[in-house]
């Protein structure tokens, strides 16, 4: 409807952010348009080439819309011409309204059919800036059958049929056709459009185009744009109800991840929305390791916003060229909006370093990835060479296209499987495989399907079990086990036991395998491990002959690659190996007789912390221990040797104590002092730097040091020479007690009997 007026505004800040991100999937998709490289080591399949797409976009421009949902149609009309996973694909963008006068027209086109190769991707933006509201002498209606039959005409006109053909319909879904002369007499005008839009929808089924309806301004008529998504084609790039059209409202505030969303849905691609923060920052997202193309997108806000990229592995990458064994792409590096296009991405999660100068640092800066991928299957049946009337147990594991087990189940969301068994003498069953945990799925959520048949009684020689993978945005697999209905005992039998386990790159796996032969000759059986890349996993021995009538166990020996085979894949976390171990009887025509699914998970080999940890602490406490015993010996050492409170005693040549002196606790254990007035009043005193020092003796008593370092012991009970007329004792509990009958010594008076007193002139001031 063309007259609706007095919408309410969206504010003007909240578009021309919306804009932004809108422009990013120009850059984001187009980036995905590399050509492949090299595959890793270990060698993987090819990148696979995806189709191309033709698609148009059709840009509702009546009067129906404010302003500002133009501005958020021609950013999202931007975003989704540039997002696409091949240079090969086309695009066409034009407005529409209504016609309704003979001067007019209901179509303007703006960008001609463009291929989307790097010189294409830089025009987009400059002709999608010409959408504009219409203004009253243009027309203001909205002729949607105008629209349709324009967006059928660019991508059936002269372009291959065999690709897909998308119409993008930016619009509120109101018709209005009331003022247009080619819809026949006013009275007539609604009624006639009705029905040209119900002829033009069965065109565009019939022409294989098929009509993705985004609904903007604040009240979108739902109703009208599911009509429309029904009408045209329903098939999709998958046979998946998420790849069928689908009408969706578009939030101005959210436009990025919508769109993102929308285009993922309609091209058979997987989205994971990243972190958001405002720059300076550093933001996370995911890459899965099923992706061999993808694009990161960065909806940086401001053009000043500066990206760099760092891989899973830490390492900074390039924005164009090859590393390593990536490829890449940046488009749209000077605009709002960048996206970063990878083939063949390192597994992981990467992360994104935004920087801006002062003054552009307002806005959040966003970041998603959108991928597409290969997943694969590895399928066995046990037993493998049922009887006619068994119950077989068939598993379908998934895989990475190298190898390496599934870890995430959101990685294969929305992922179908439907299998059967085929083989002579009985038509096709159907088997219903289950990843759920109930029997005969042992635990669910791994990645495992699993599910039972019984052999038809009918069955005769050869027994083929396929499985299908089919999920948006991941090649479809299928894998199929051939086996043999035995016709009775079989001559040779073998079980093989090898557990789930965990090594390091070039570790082993040790198992049995048990093995009963019932005829008179010797079978060679032949061990080997299926389902994955060669050079990964390995087993040993190749060969083994089972002798007439031996029944026995044979050690087997499962060898896991050198660390250089896995490169960059092999992260701190490690990873899955996903195999099957077979065991082929080559003297019974090949049969197979087992096909064990082994999983082992590798993880780096651990540093020298991570493998002598214990030994580390031990040591550290053991240095403690020793410490804390060093500590305590030089303390009681230390004790033991200080001279704290020893009675230092003059004593005379005819053994009289002229004086008695307590000892502190000196200077490094050792207590130094001088004789004072030795020939009229001797007396000890403390001299730092003294000619006589005396300290403790472990063994008992003391010792004396004199100038130019001997030493001599004091015992506890007798007397040293001091000088010529003096001799030093130990008094108190250290020393003997004064001499009986000797002359009495007067108390000592003044600093002759403090511990710590100075001295006065002495002939002895010479050695101070």
């Amino acid at each position: 409807m063309g007259r609706v007026t007095g919408r309410r505004q969206t504010g003007r800040g909240r578009v021309r952010r919306t804009a932004v991100p809108v422009l990013a999937g120009a850059a984001l998709f187009v980036s995905l348009l590399a050509p492949a490289g090299q595959d890793p080591v270990p060698a993987a399949d090819s990148v696979p080439a995806f189709p191309a797409v033709n698609y148009a976009v059709a840009v509702d421009e009546s009067a129906s819309l404010a302003p500002e949902d133009m501005k958020a149609e021609k950013a999202a009309a931007a975003r989704i011409a540039l997002g696409d996973v091949s240079s090969d694909s086309h695009v066409t963008v034009f407005g529409f309204a209504a016609a309704e006068s003979g001067d007019q027209r209901a179509v303007d086109p703006v960008c001609p059919r463009t291929g989307l190769d790097a010189a294409g991707r830089d025009t987009i933006g400059a002709c999608v800036d010409k959408l504009h509201s219409r203004k009253k002498d243009e027309g203001t209606g909205t002729d949607f059958p105008s629209a349709i039959r324009q967006g059928v005409h660019d991508l059936t006109d002269g372009t291959d049929s065999s690709q897909p053909r998308v119409l993008f319909l930016l619009t509120d879904g109101y018709m209005d056709v009331t003022d247009s002369p080619k819809y026949g007499p006013p009275e007539h005008r609604k009624a006639e459009g009705e029905r040209q839009l119900g002829l033009a929808l069965k065109e565009a089924a019939a022409q294989n185009v098929q009509i993705w309806p985004l609904g903007f301004g604040d009240q979108p008529r739902l109703d009208e744009l599911k009509r429309m998504a029904a009408g045209g084609y329903q098939k999709g790039c998958v046979d998946l109800s998420s790849a069928r059209p689908q009408p969706h409202k578009v939030k101005a505030a959210d436009i990025g991840s919508t769109l993102e969303d929308i285009f993922a849905a309609a091209h058979c691609m997987r989205h994971e929305e990243g972190t958001s923060k405002r720059p300076p920052a550093t933001l996370e997202v995911g890459i899965s390791p099923l992706a061999t193309v993808g694009s990161i997108v960065v909806d940086k806000g401001d053009p000043e916003v500066k990206v760099t990229y760092y891989d899973p592995s830490g390492a900074k990458v390039p924005t164009h060229g090859t590393y390593k064994k990536s490829q890449f792409e940046l488009a749209g590096g000077n605009g709002p909006v960048e996206a970063l296009k990878i083939v063949d991405p390192l597994p992981g999660t990467w992360k994104v370093k935004a920087e801006a100068p002062e003054g552009h640092r307002s806005l959040p800066v966003s970041v998603s990835v959108l991928w597409q991928g290969e997943l694969r299957g590895a399928i066995t049946m046990d037993p493998p060479s049922p009887q006619p009337g068994d119950k077989v147990t068939v598993t379908m594991r998934l895989q990475t296209r190298e190898g390496y087990e599934v870890k995430d189940p959101r990685d294969y969301a929305g992922l179908r499987v439907r299998s059967e068994l085929t083989g002579a003498g009985f038509s096709p069953l159907a088997l219903d495989l289950t990843d759920d945990g109930k029997t005969p799925d042992p635990t669910a959520g791994d990645g495992s399907f699993t599910g039972t048949v019984r052999i038809p009684q009918t069955a005769t020689g050869a027994l083929k079990v396929s499985a299908t993978l089919t999920a948006s945005g991941l090649r479809a697999d299928t894998r199929s086990e051939g086996g043999w209905a035995a016709p009775g005992q079989l001559p040779v039998t073998a079980g093989l036991d090898l557990p789930a386990a965990s090594t390091h790159p070039g570790g082993t796996i040790s198992g049995t395998l048990s093995v009963h032969n019932t005829t008179g000759s010797a079978h060679t059986l032949r061990l080997a491990v299926a389902d994955v890349q060669p050079g990964l996993l390995s087993v040993s021995p190749a060969e083994i002959t089972v002798e007439p009538h031996e029944s026995g166990t044979r050690k087997v020996t499962i060898e896991v690659a050198p660390a250089n085979v896995f490169g960059d894949r092999l992260g701190d976390d490690g990873l899955k190996l996903a195999g099957t171990v077979t065991v082929v009887d080559t003297t019974d025509h090949d049969r197979t007789l087992q096909g064990l699914p082994l999983s082992v998970r590798v993880t780096p080999k651990p540093g020298i912390w991570d493998q002598y940890w214990w030994a580390f602490l031990a040591g550290a406490a053991l240095l403690v221990l020793l410490a804390a015993a060093a500590t305590v010996w030089a303390g009681h050492r230390r004790k033991s040797r200080d001279p704290n409170g020893l009675v230092l005693r003059l004593v005379s040549e005819d053994g009289s104590v002229l004086n008695e002196h307590r000892a502190g606790h000196g200077h490094k254990q050792w207590y130094e002092f001088a004789v004072a007035e030795p020939h009229r009043s001797p007396r000890i005193e403390r001299r730092p730097h003294g000619p006589y020092a005396v300290q403790r003796s472990p063994e008992g008593g003391a010792v004396l040091r004199k100038r130019g370092g001997r030493r001599t012991p004091v015992p506890a009970r007798g007397q040293v020479p001091l000088t010529d007329t003096l001799h030093l004792a130990l008094g108190g509990g250290d020393g003997p007690p004064p001499r009986k009958g000797g002359k009495p010594q007067p108390p000592p008076t003044g600093p002759a009997s403090s511990a710590g007193g100075g001295g006065s002139g002495s002939p002895y001031g010479d050695y101070e």
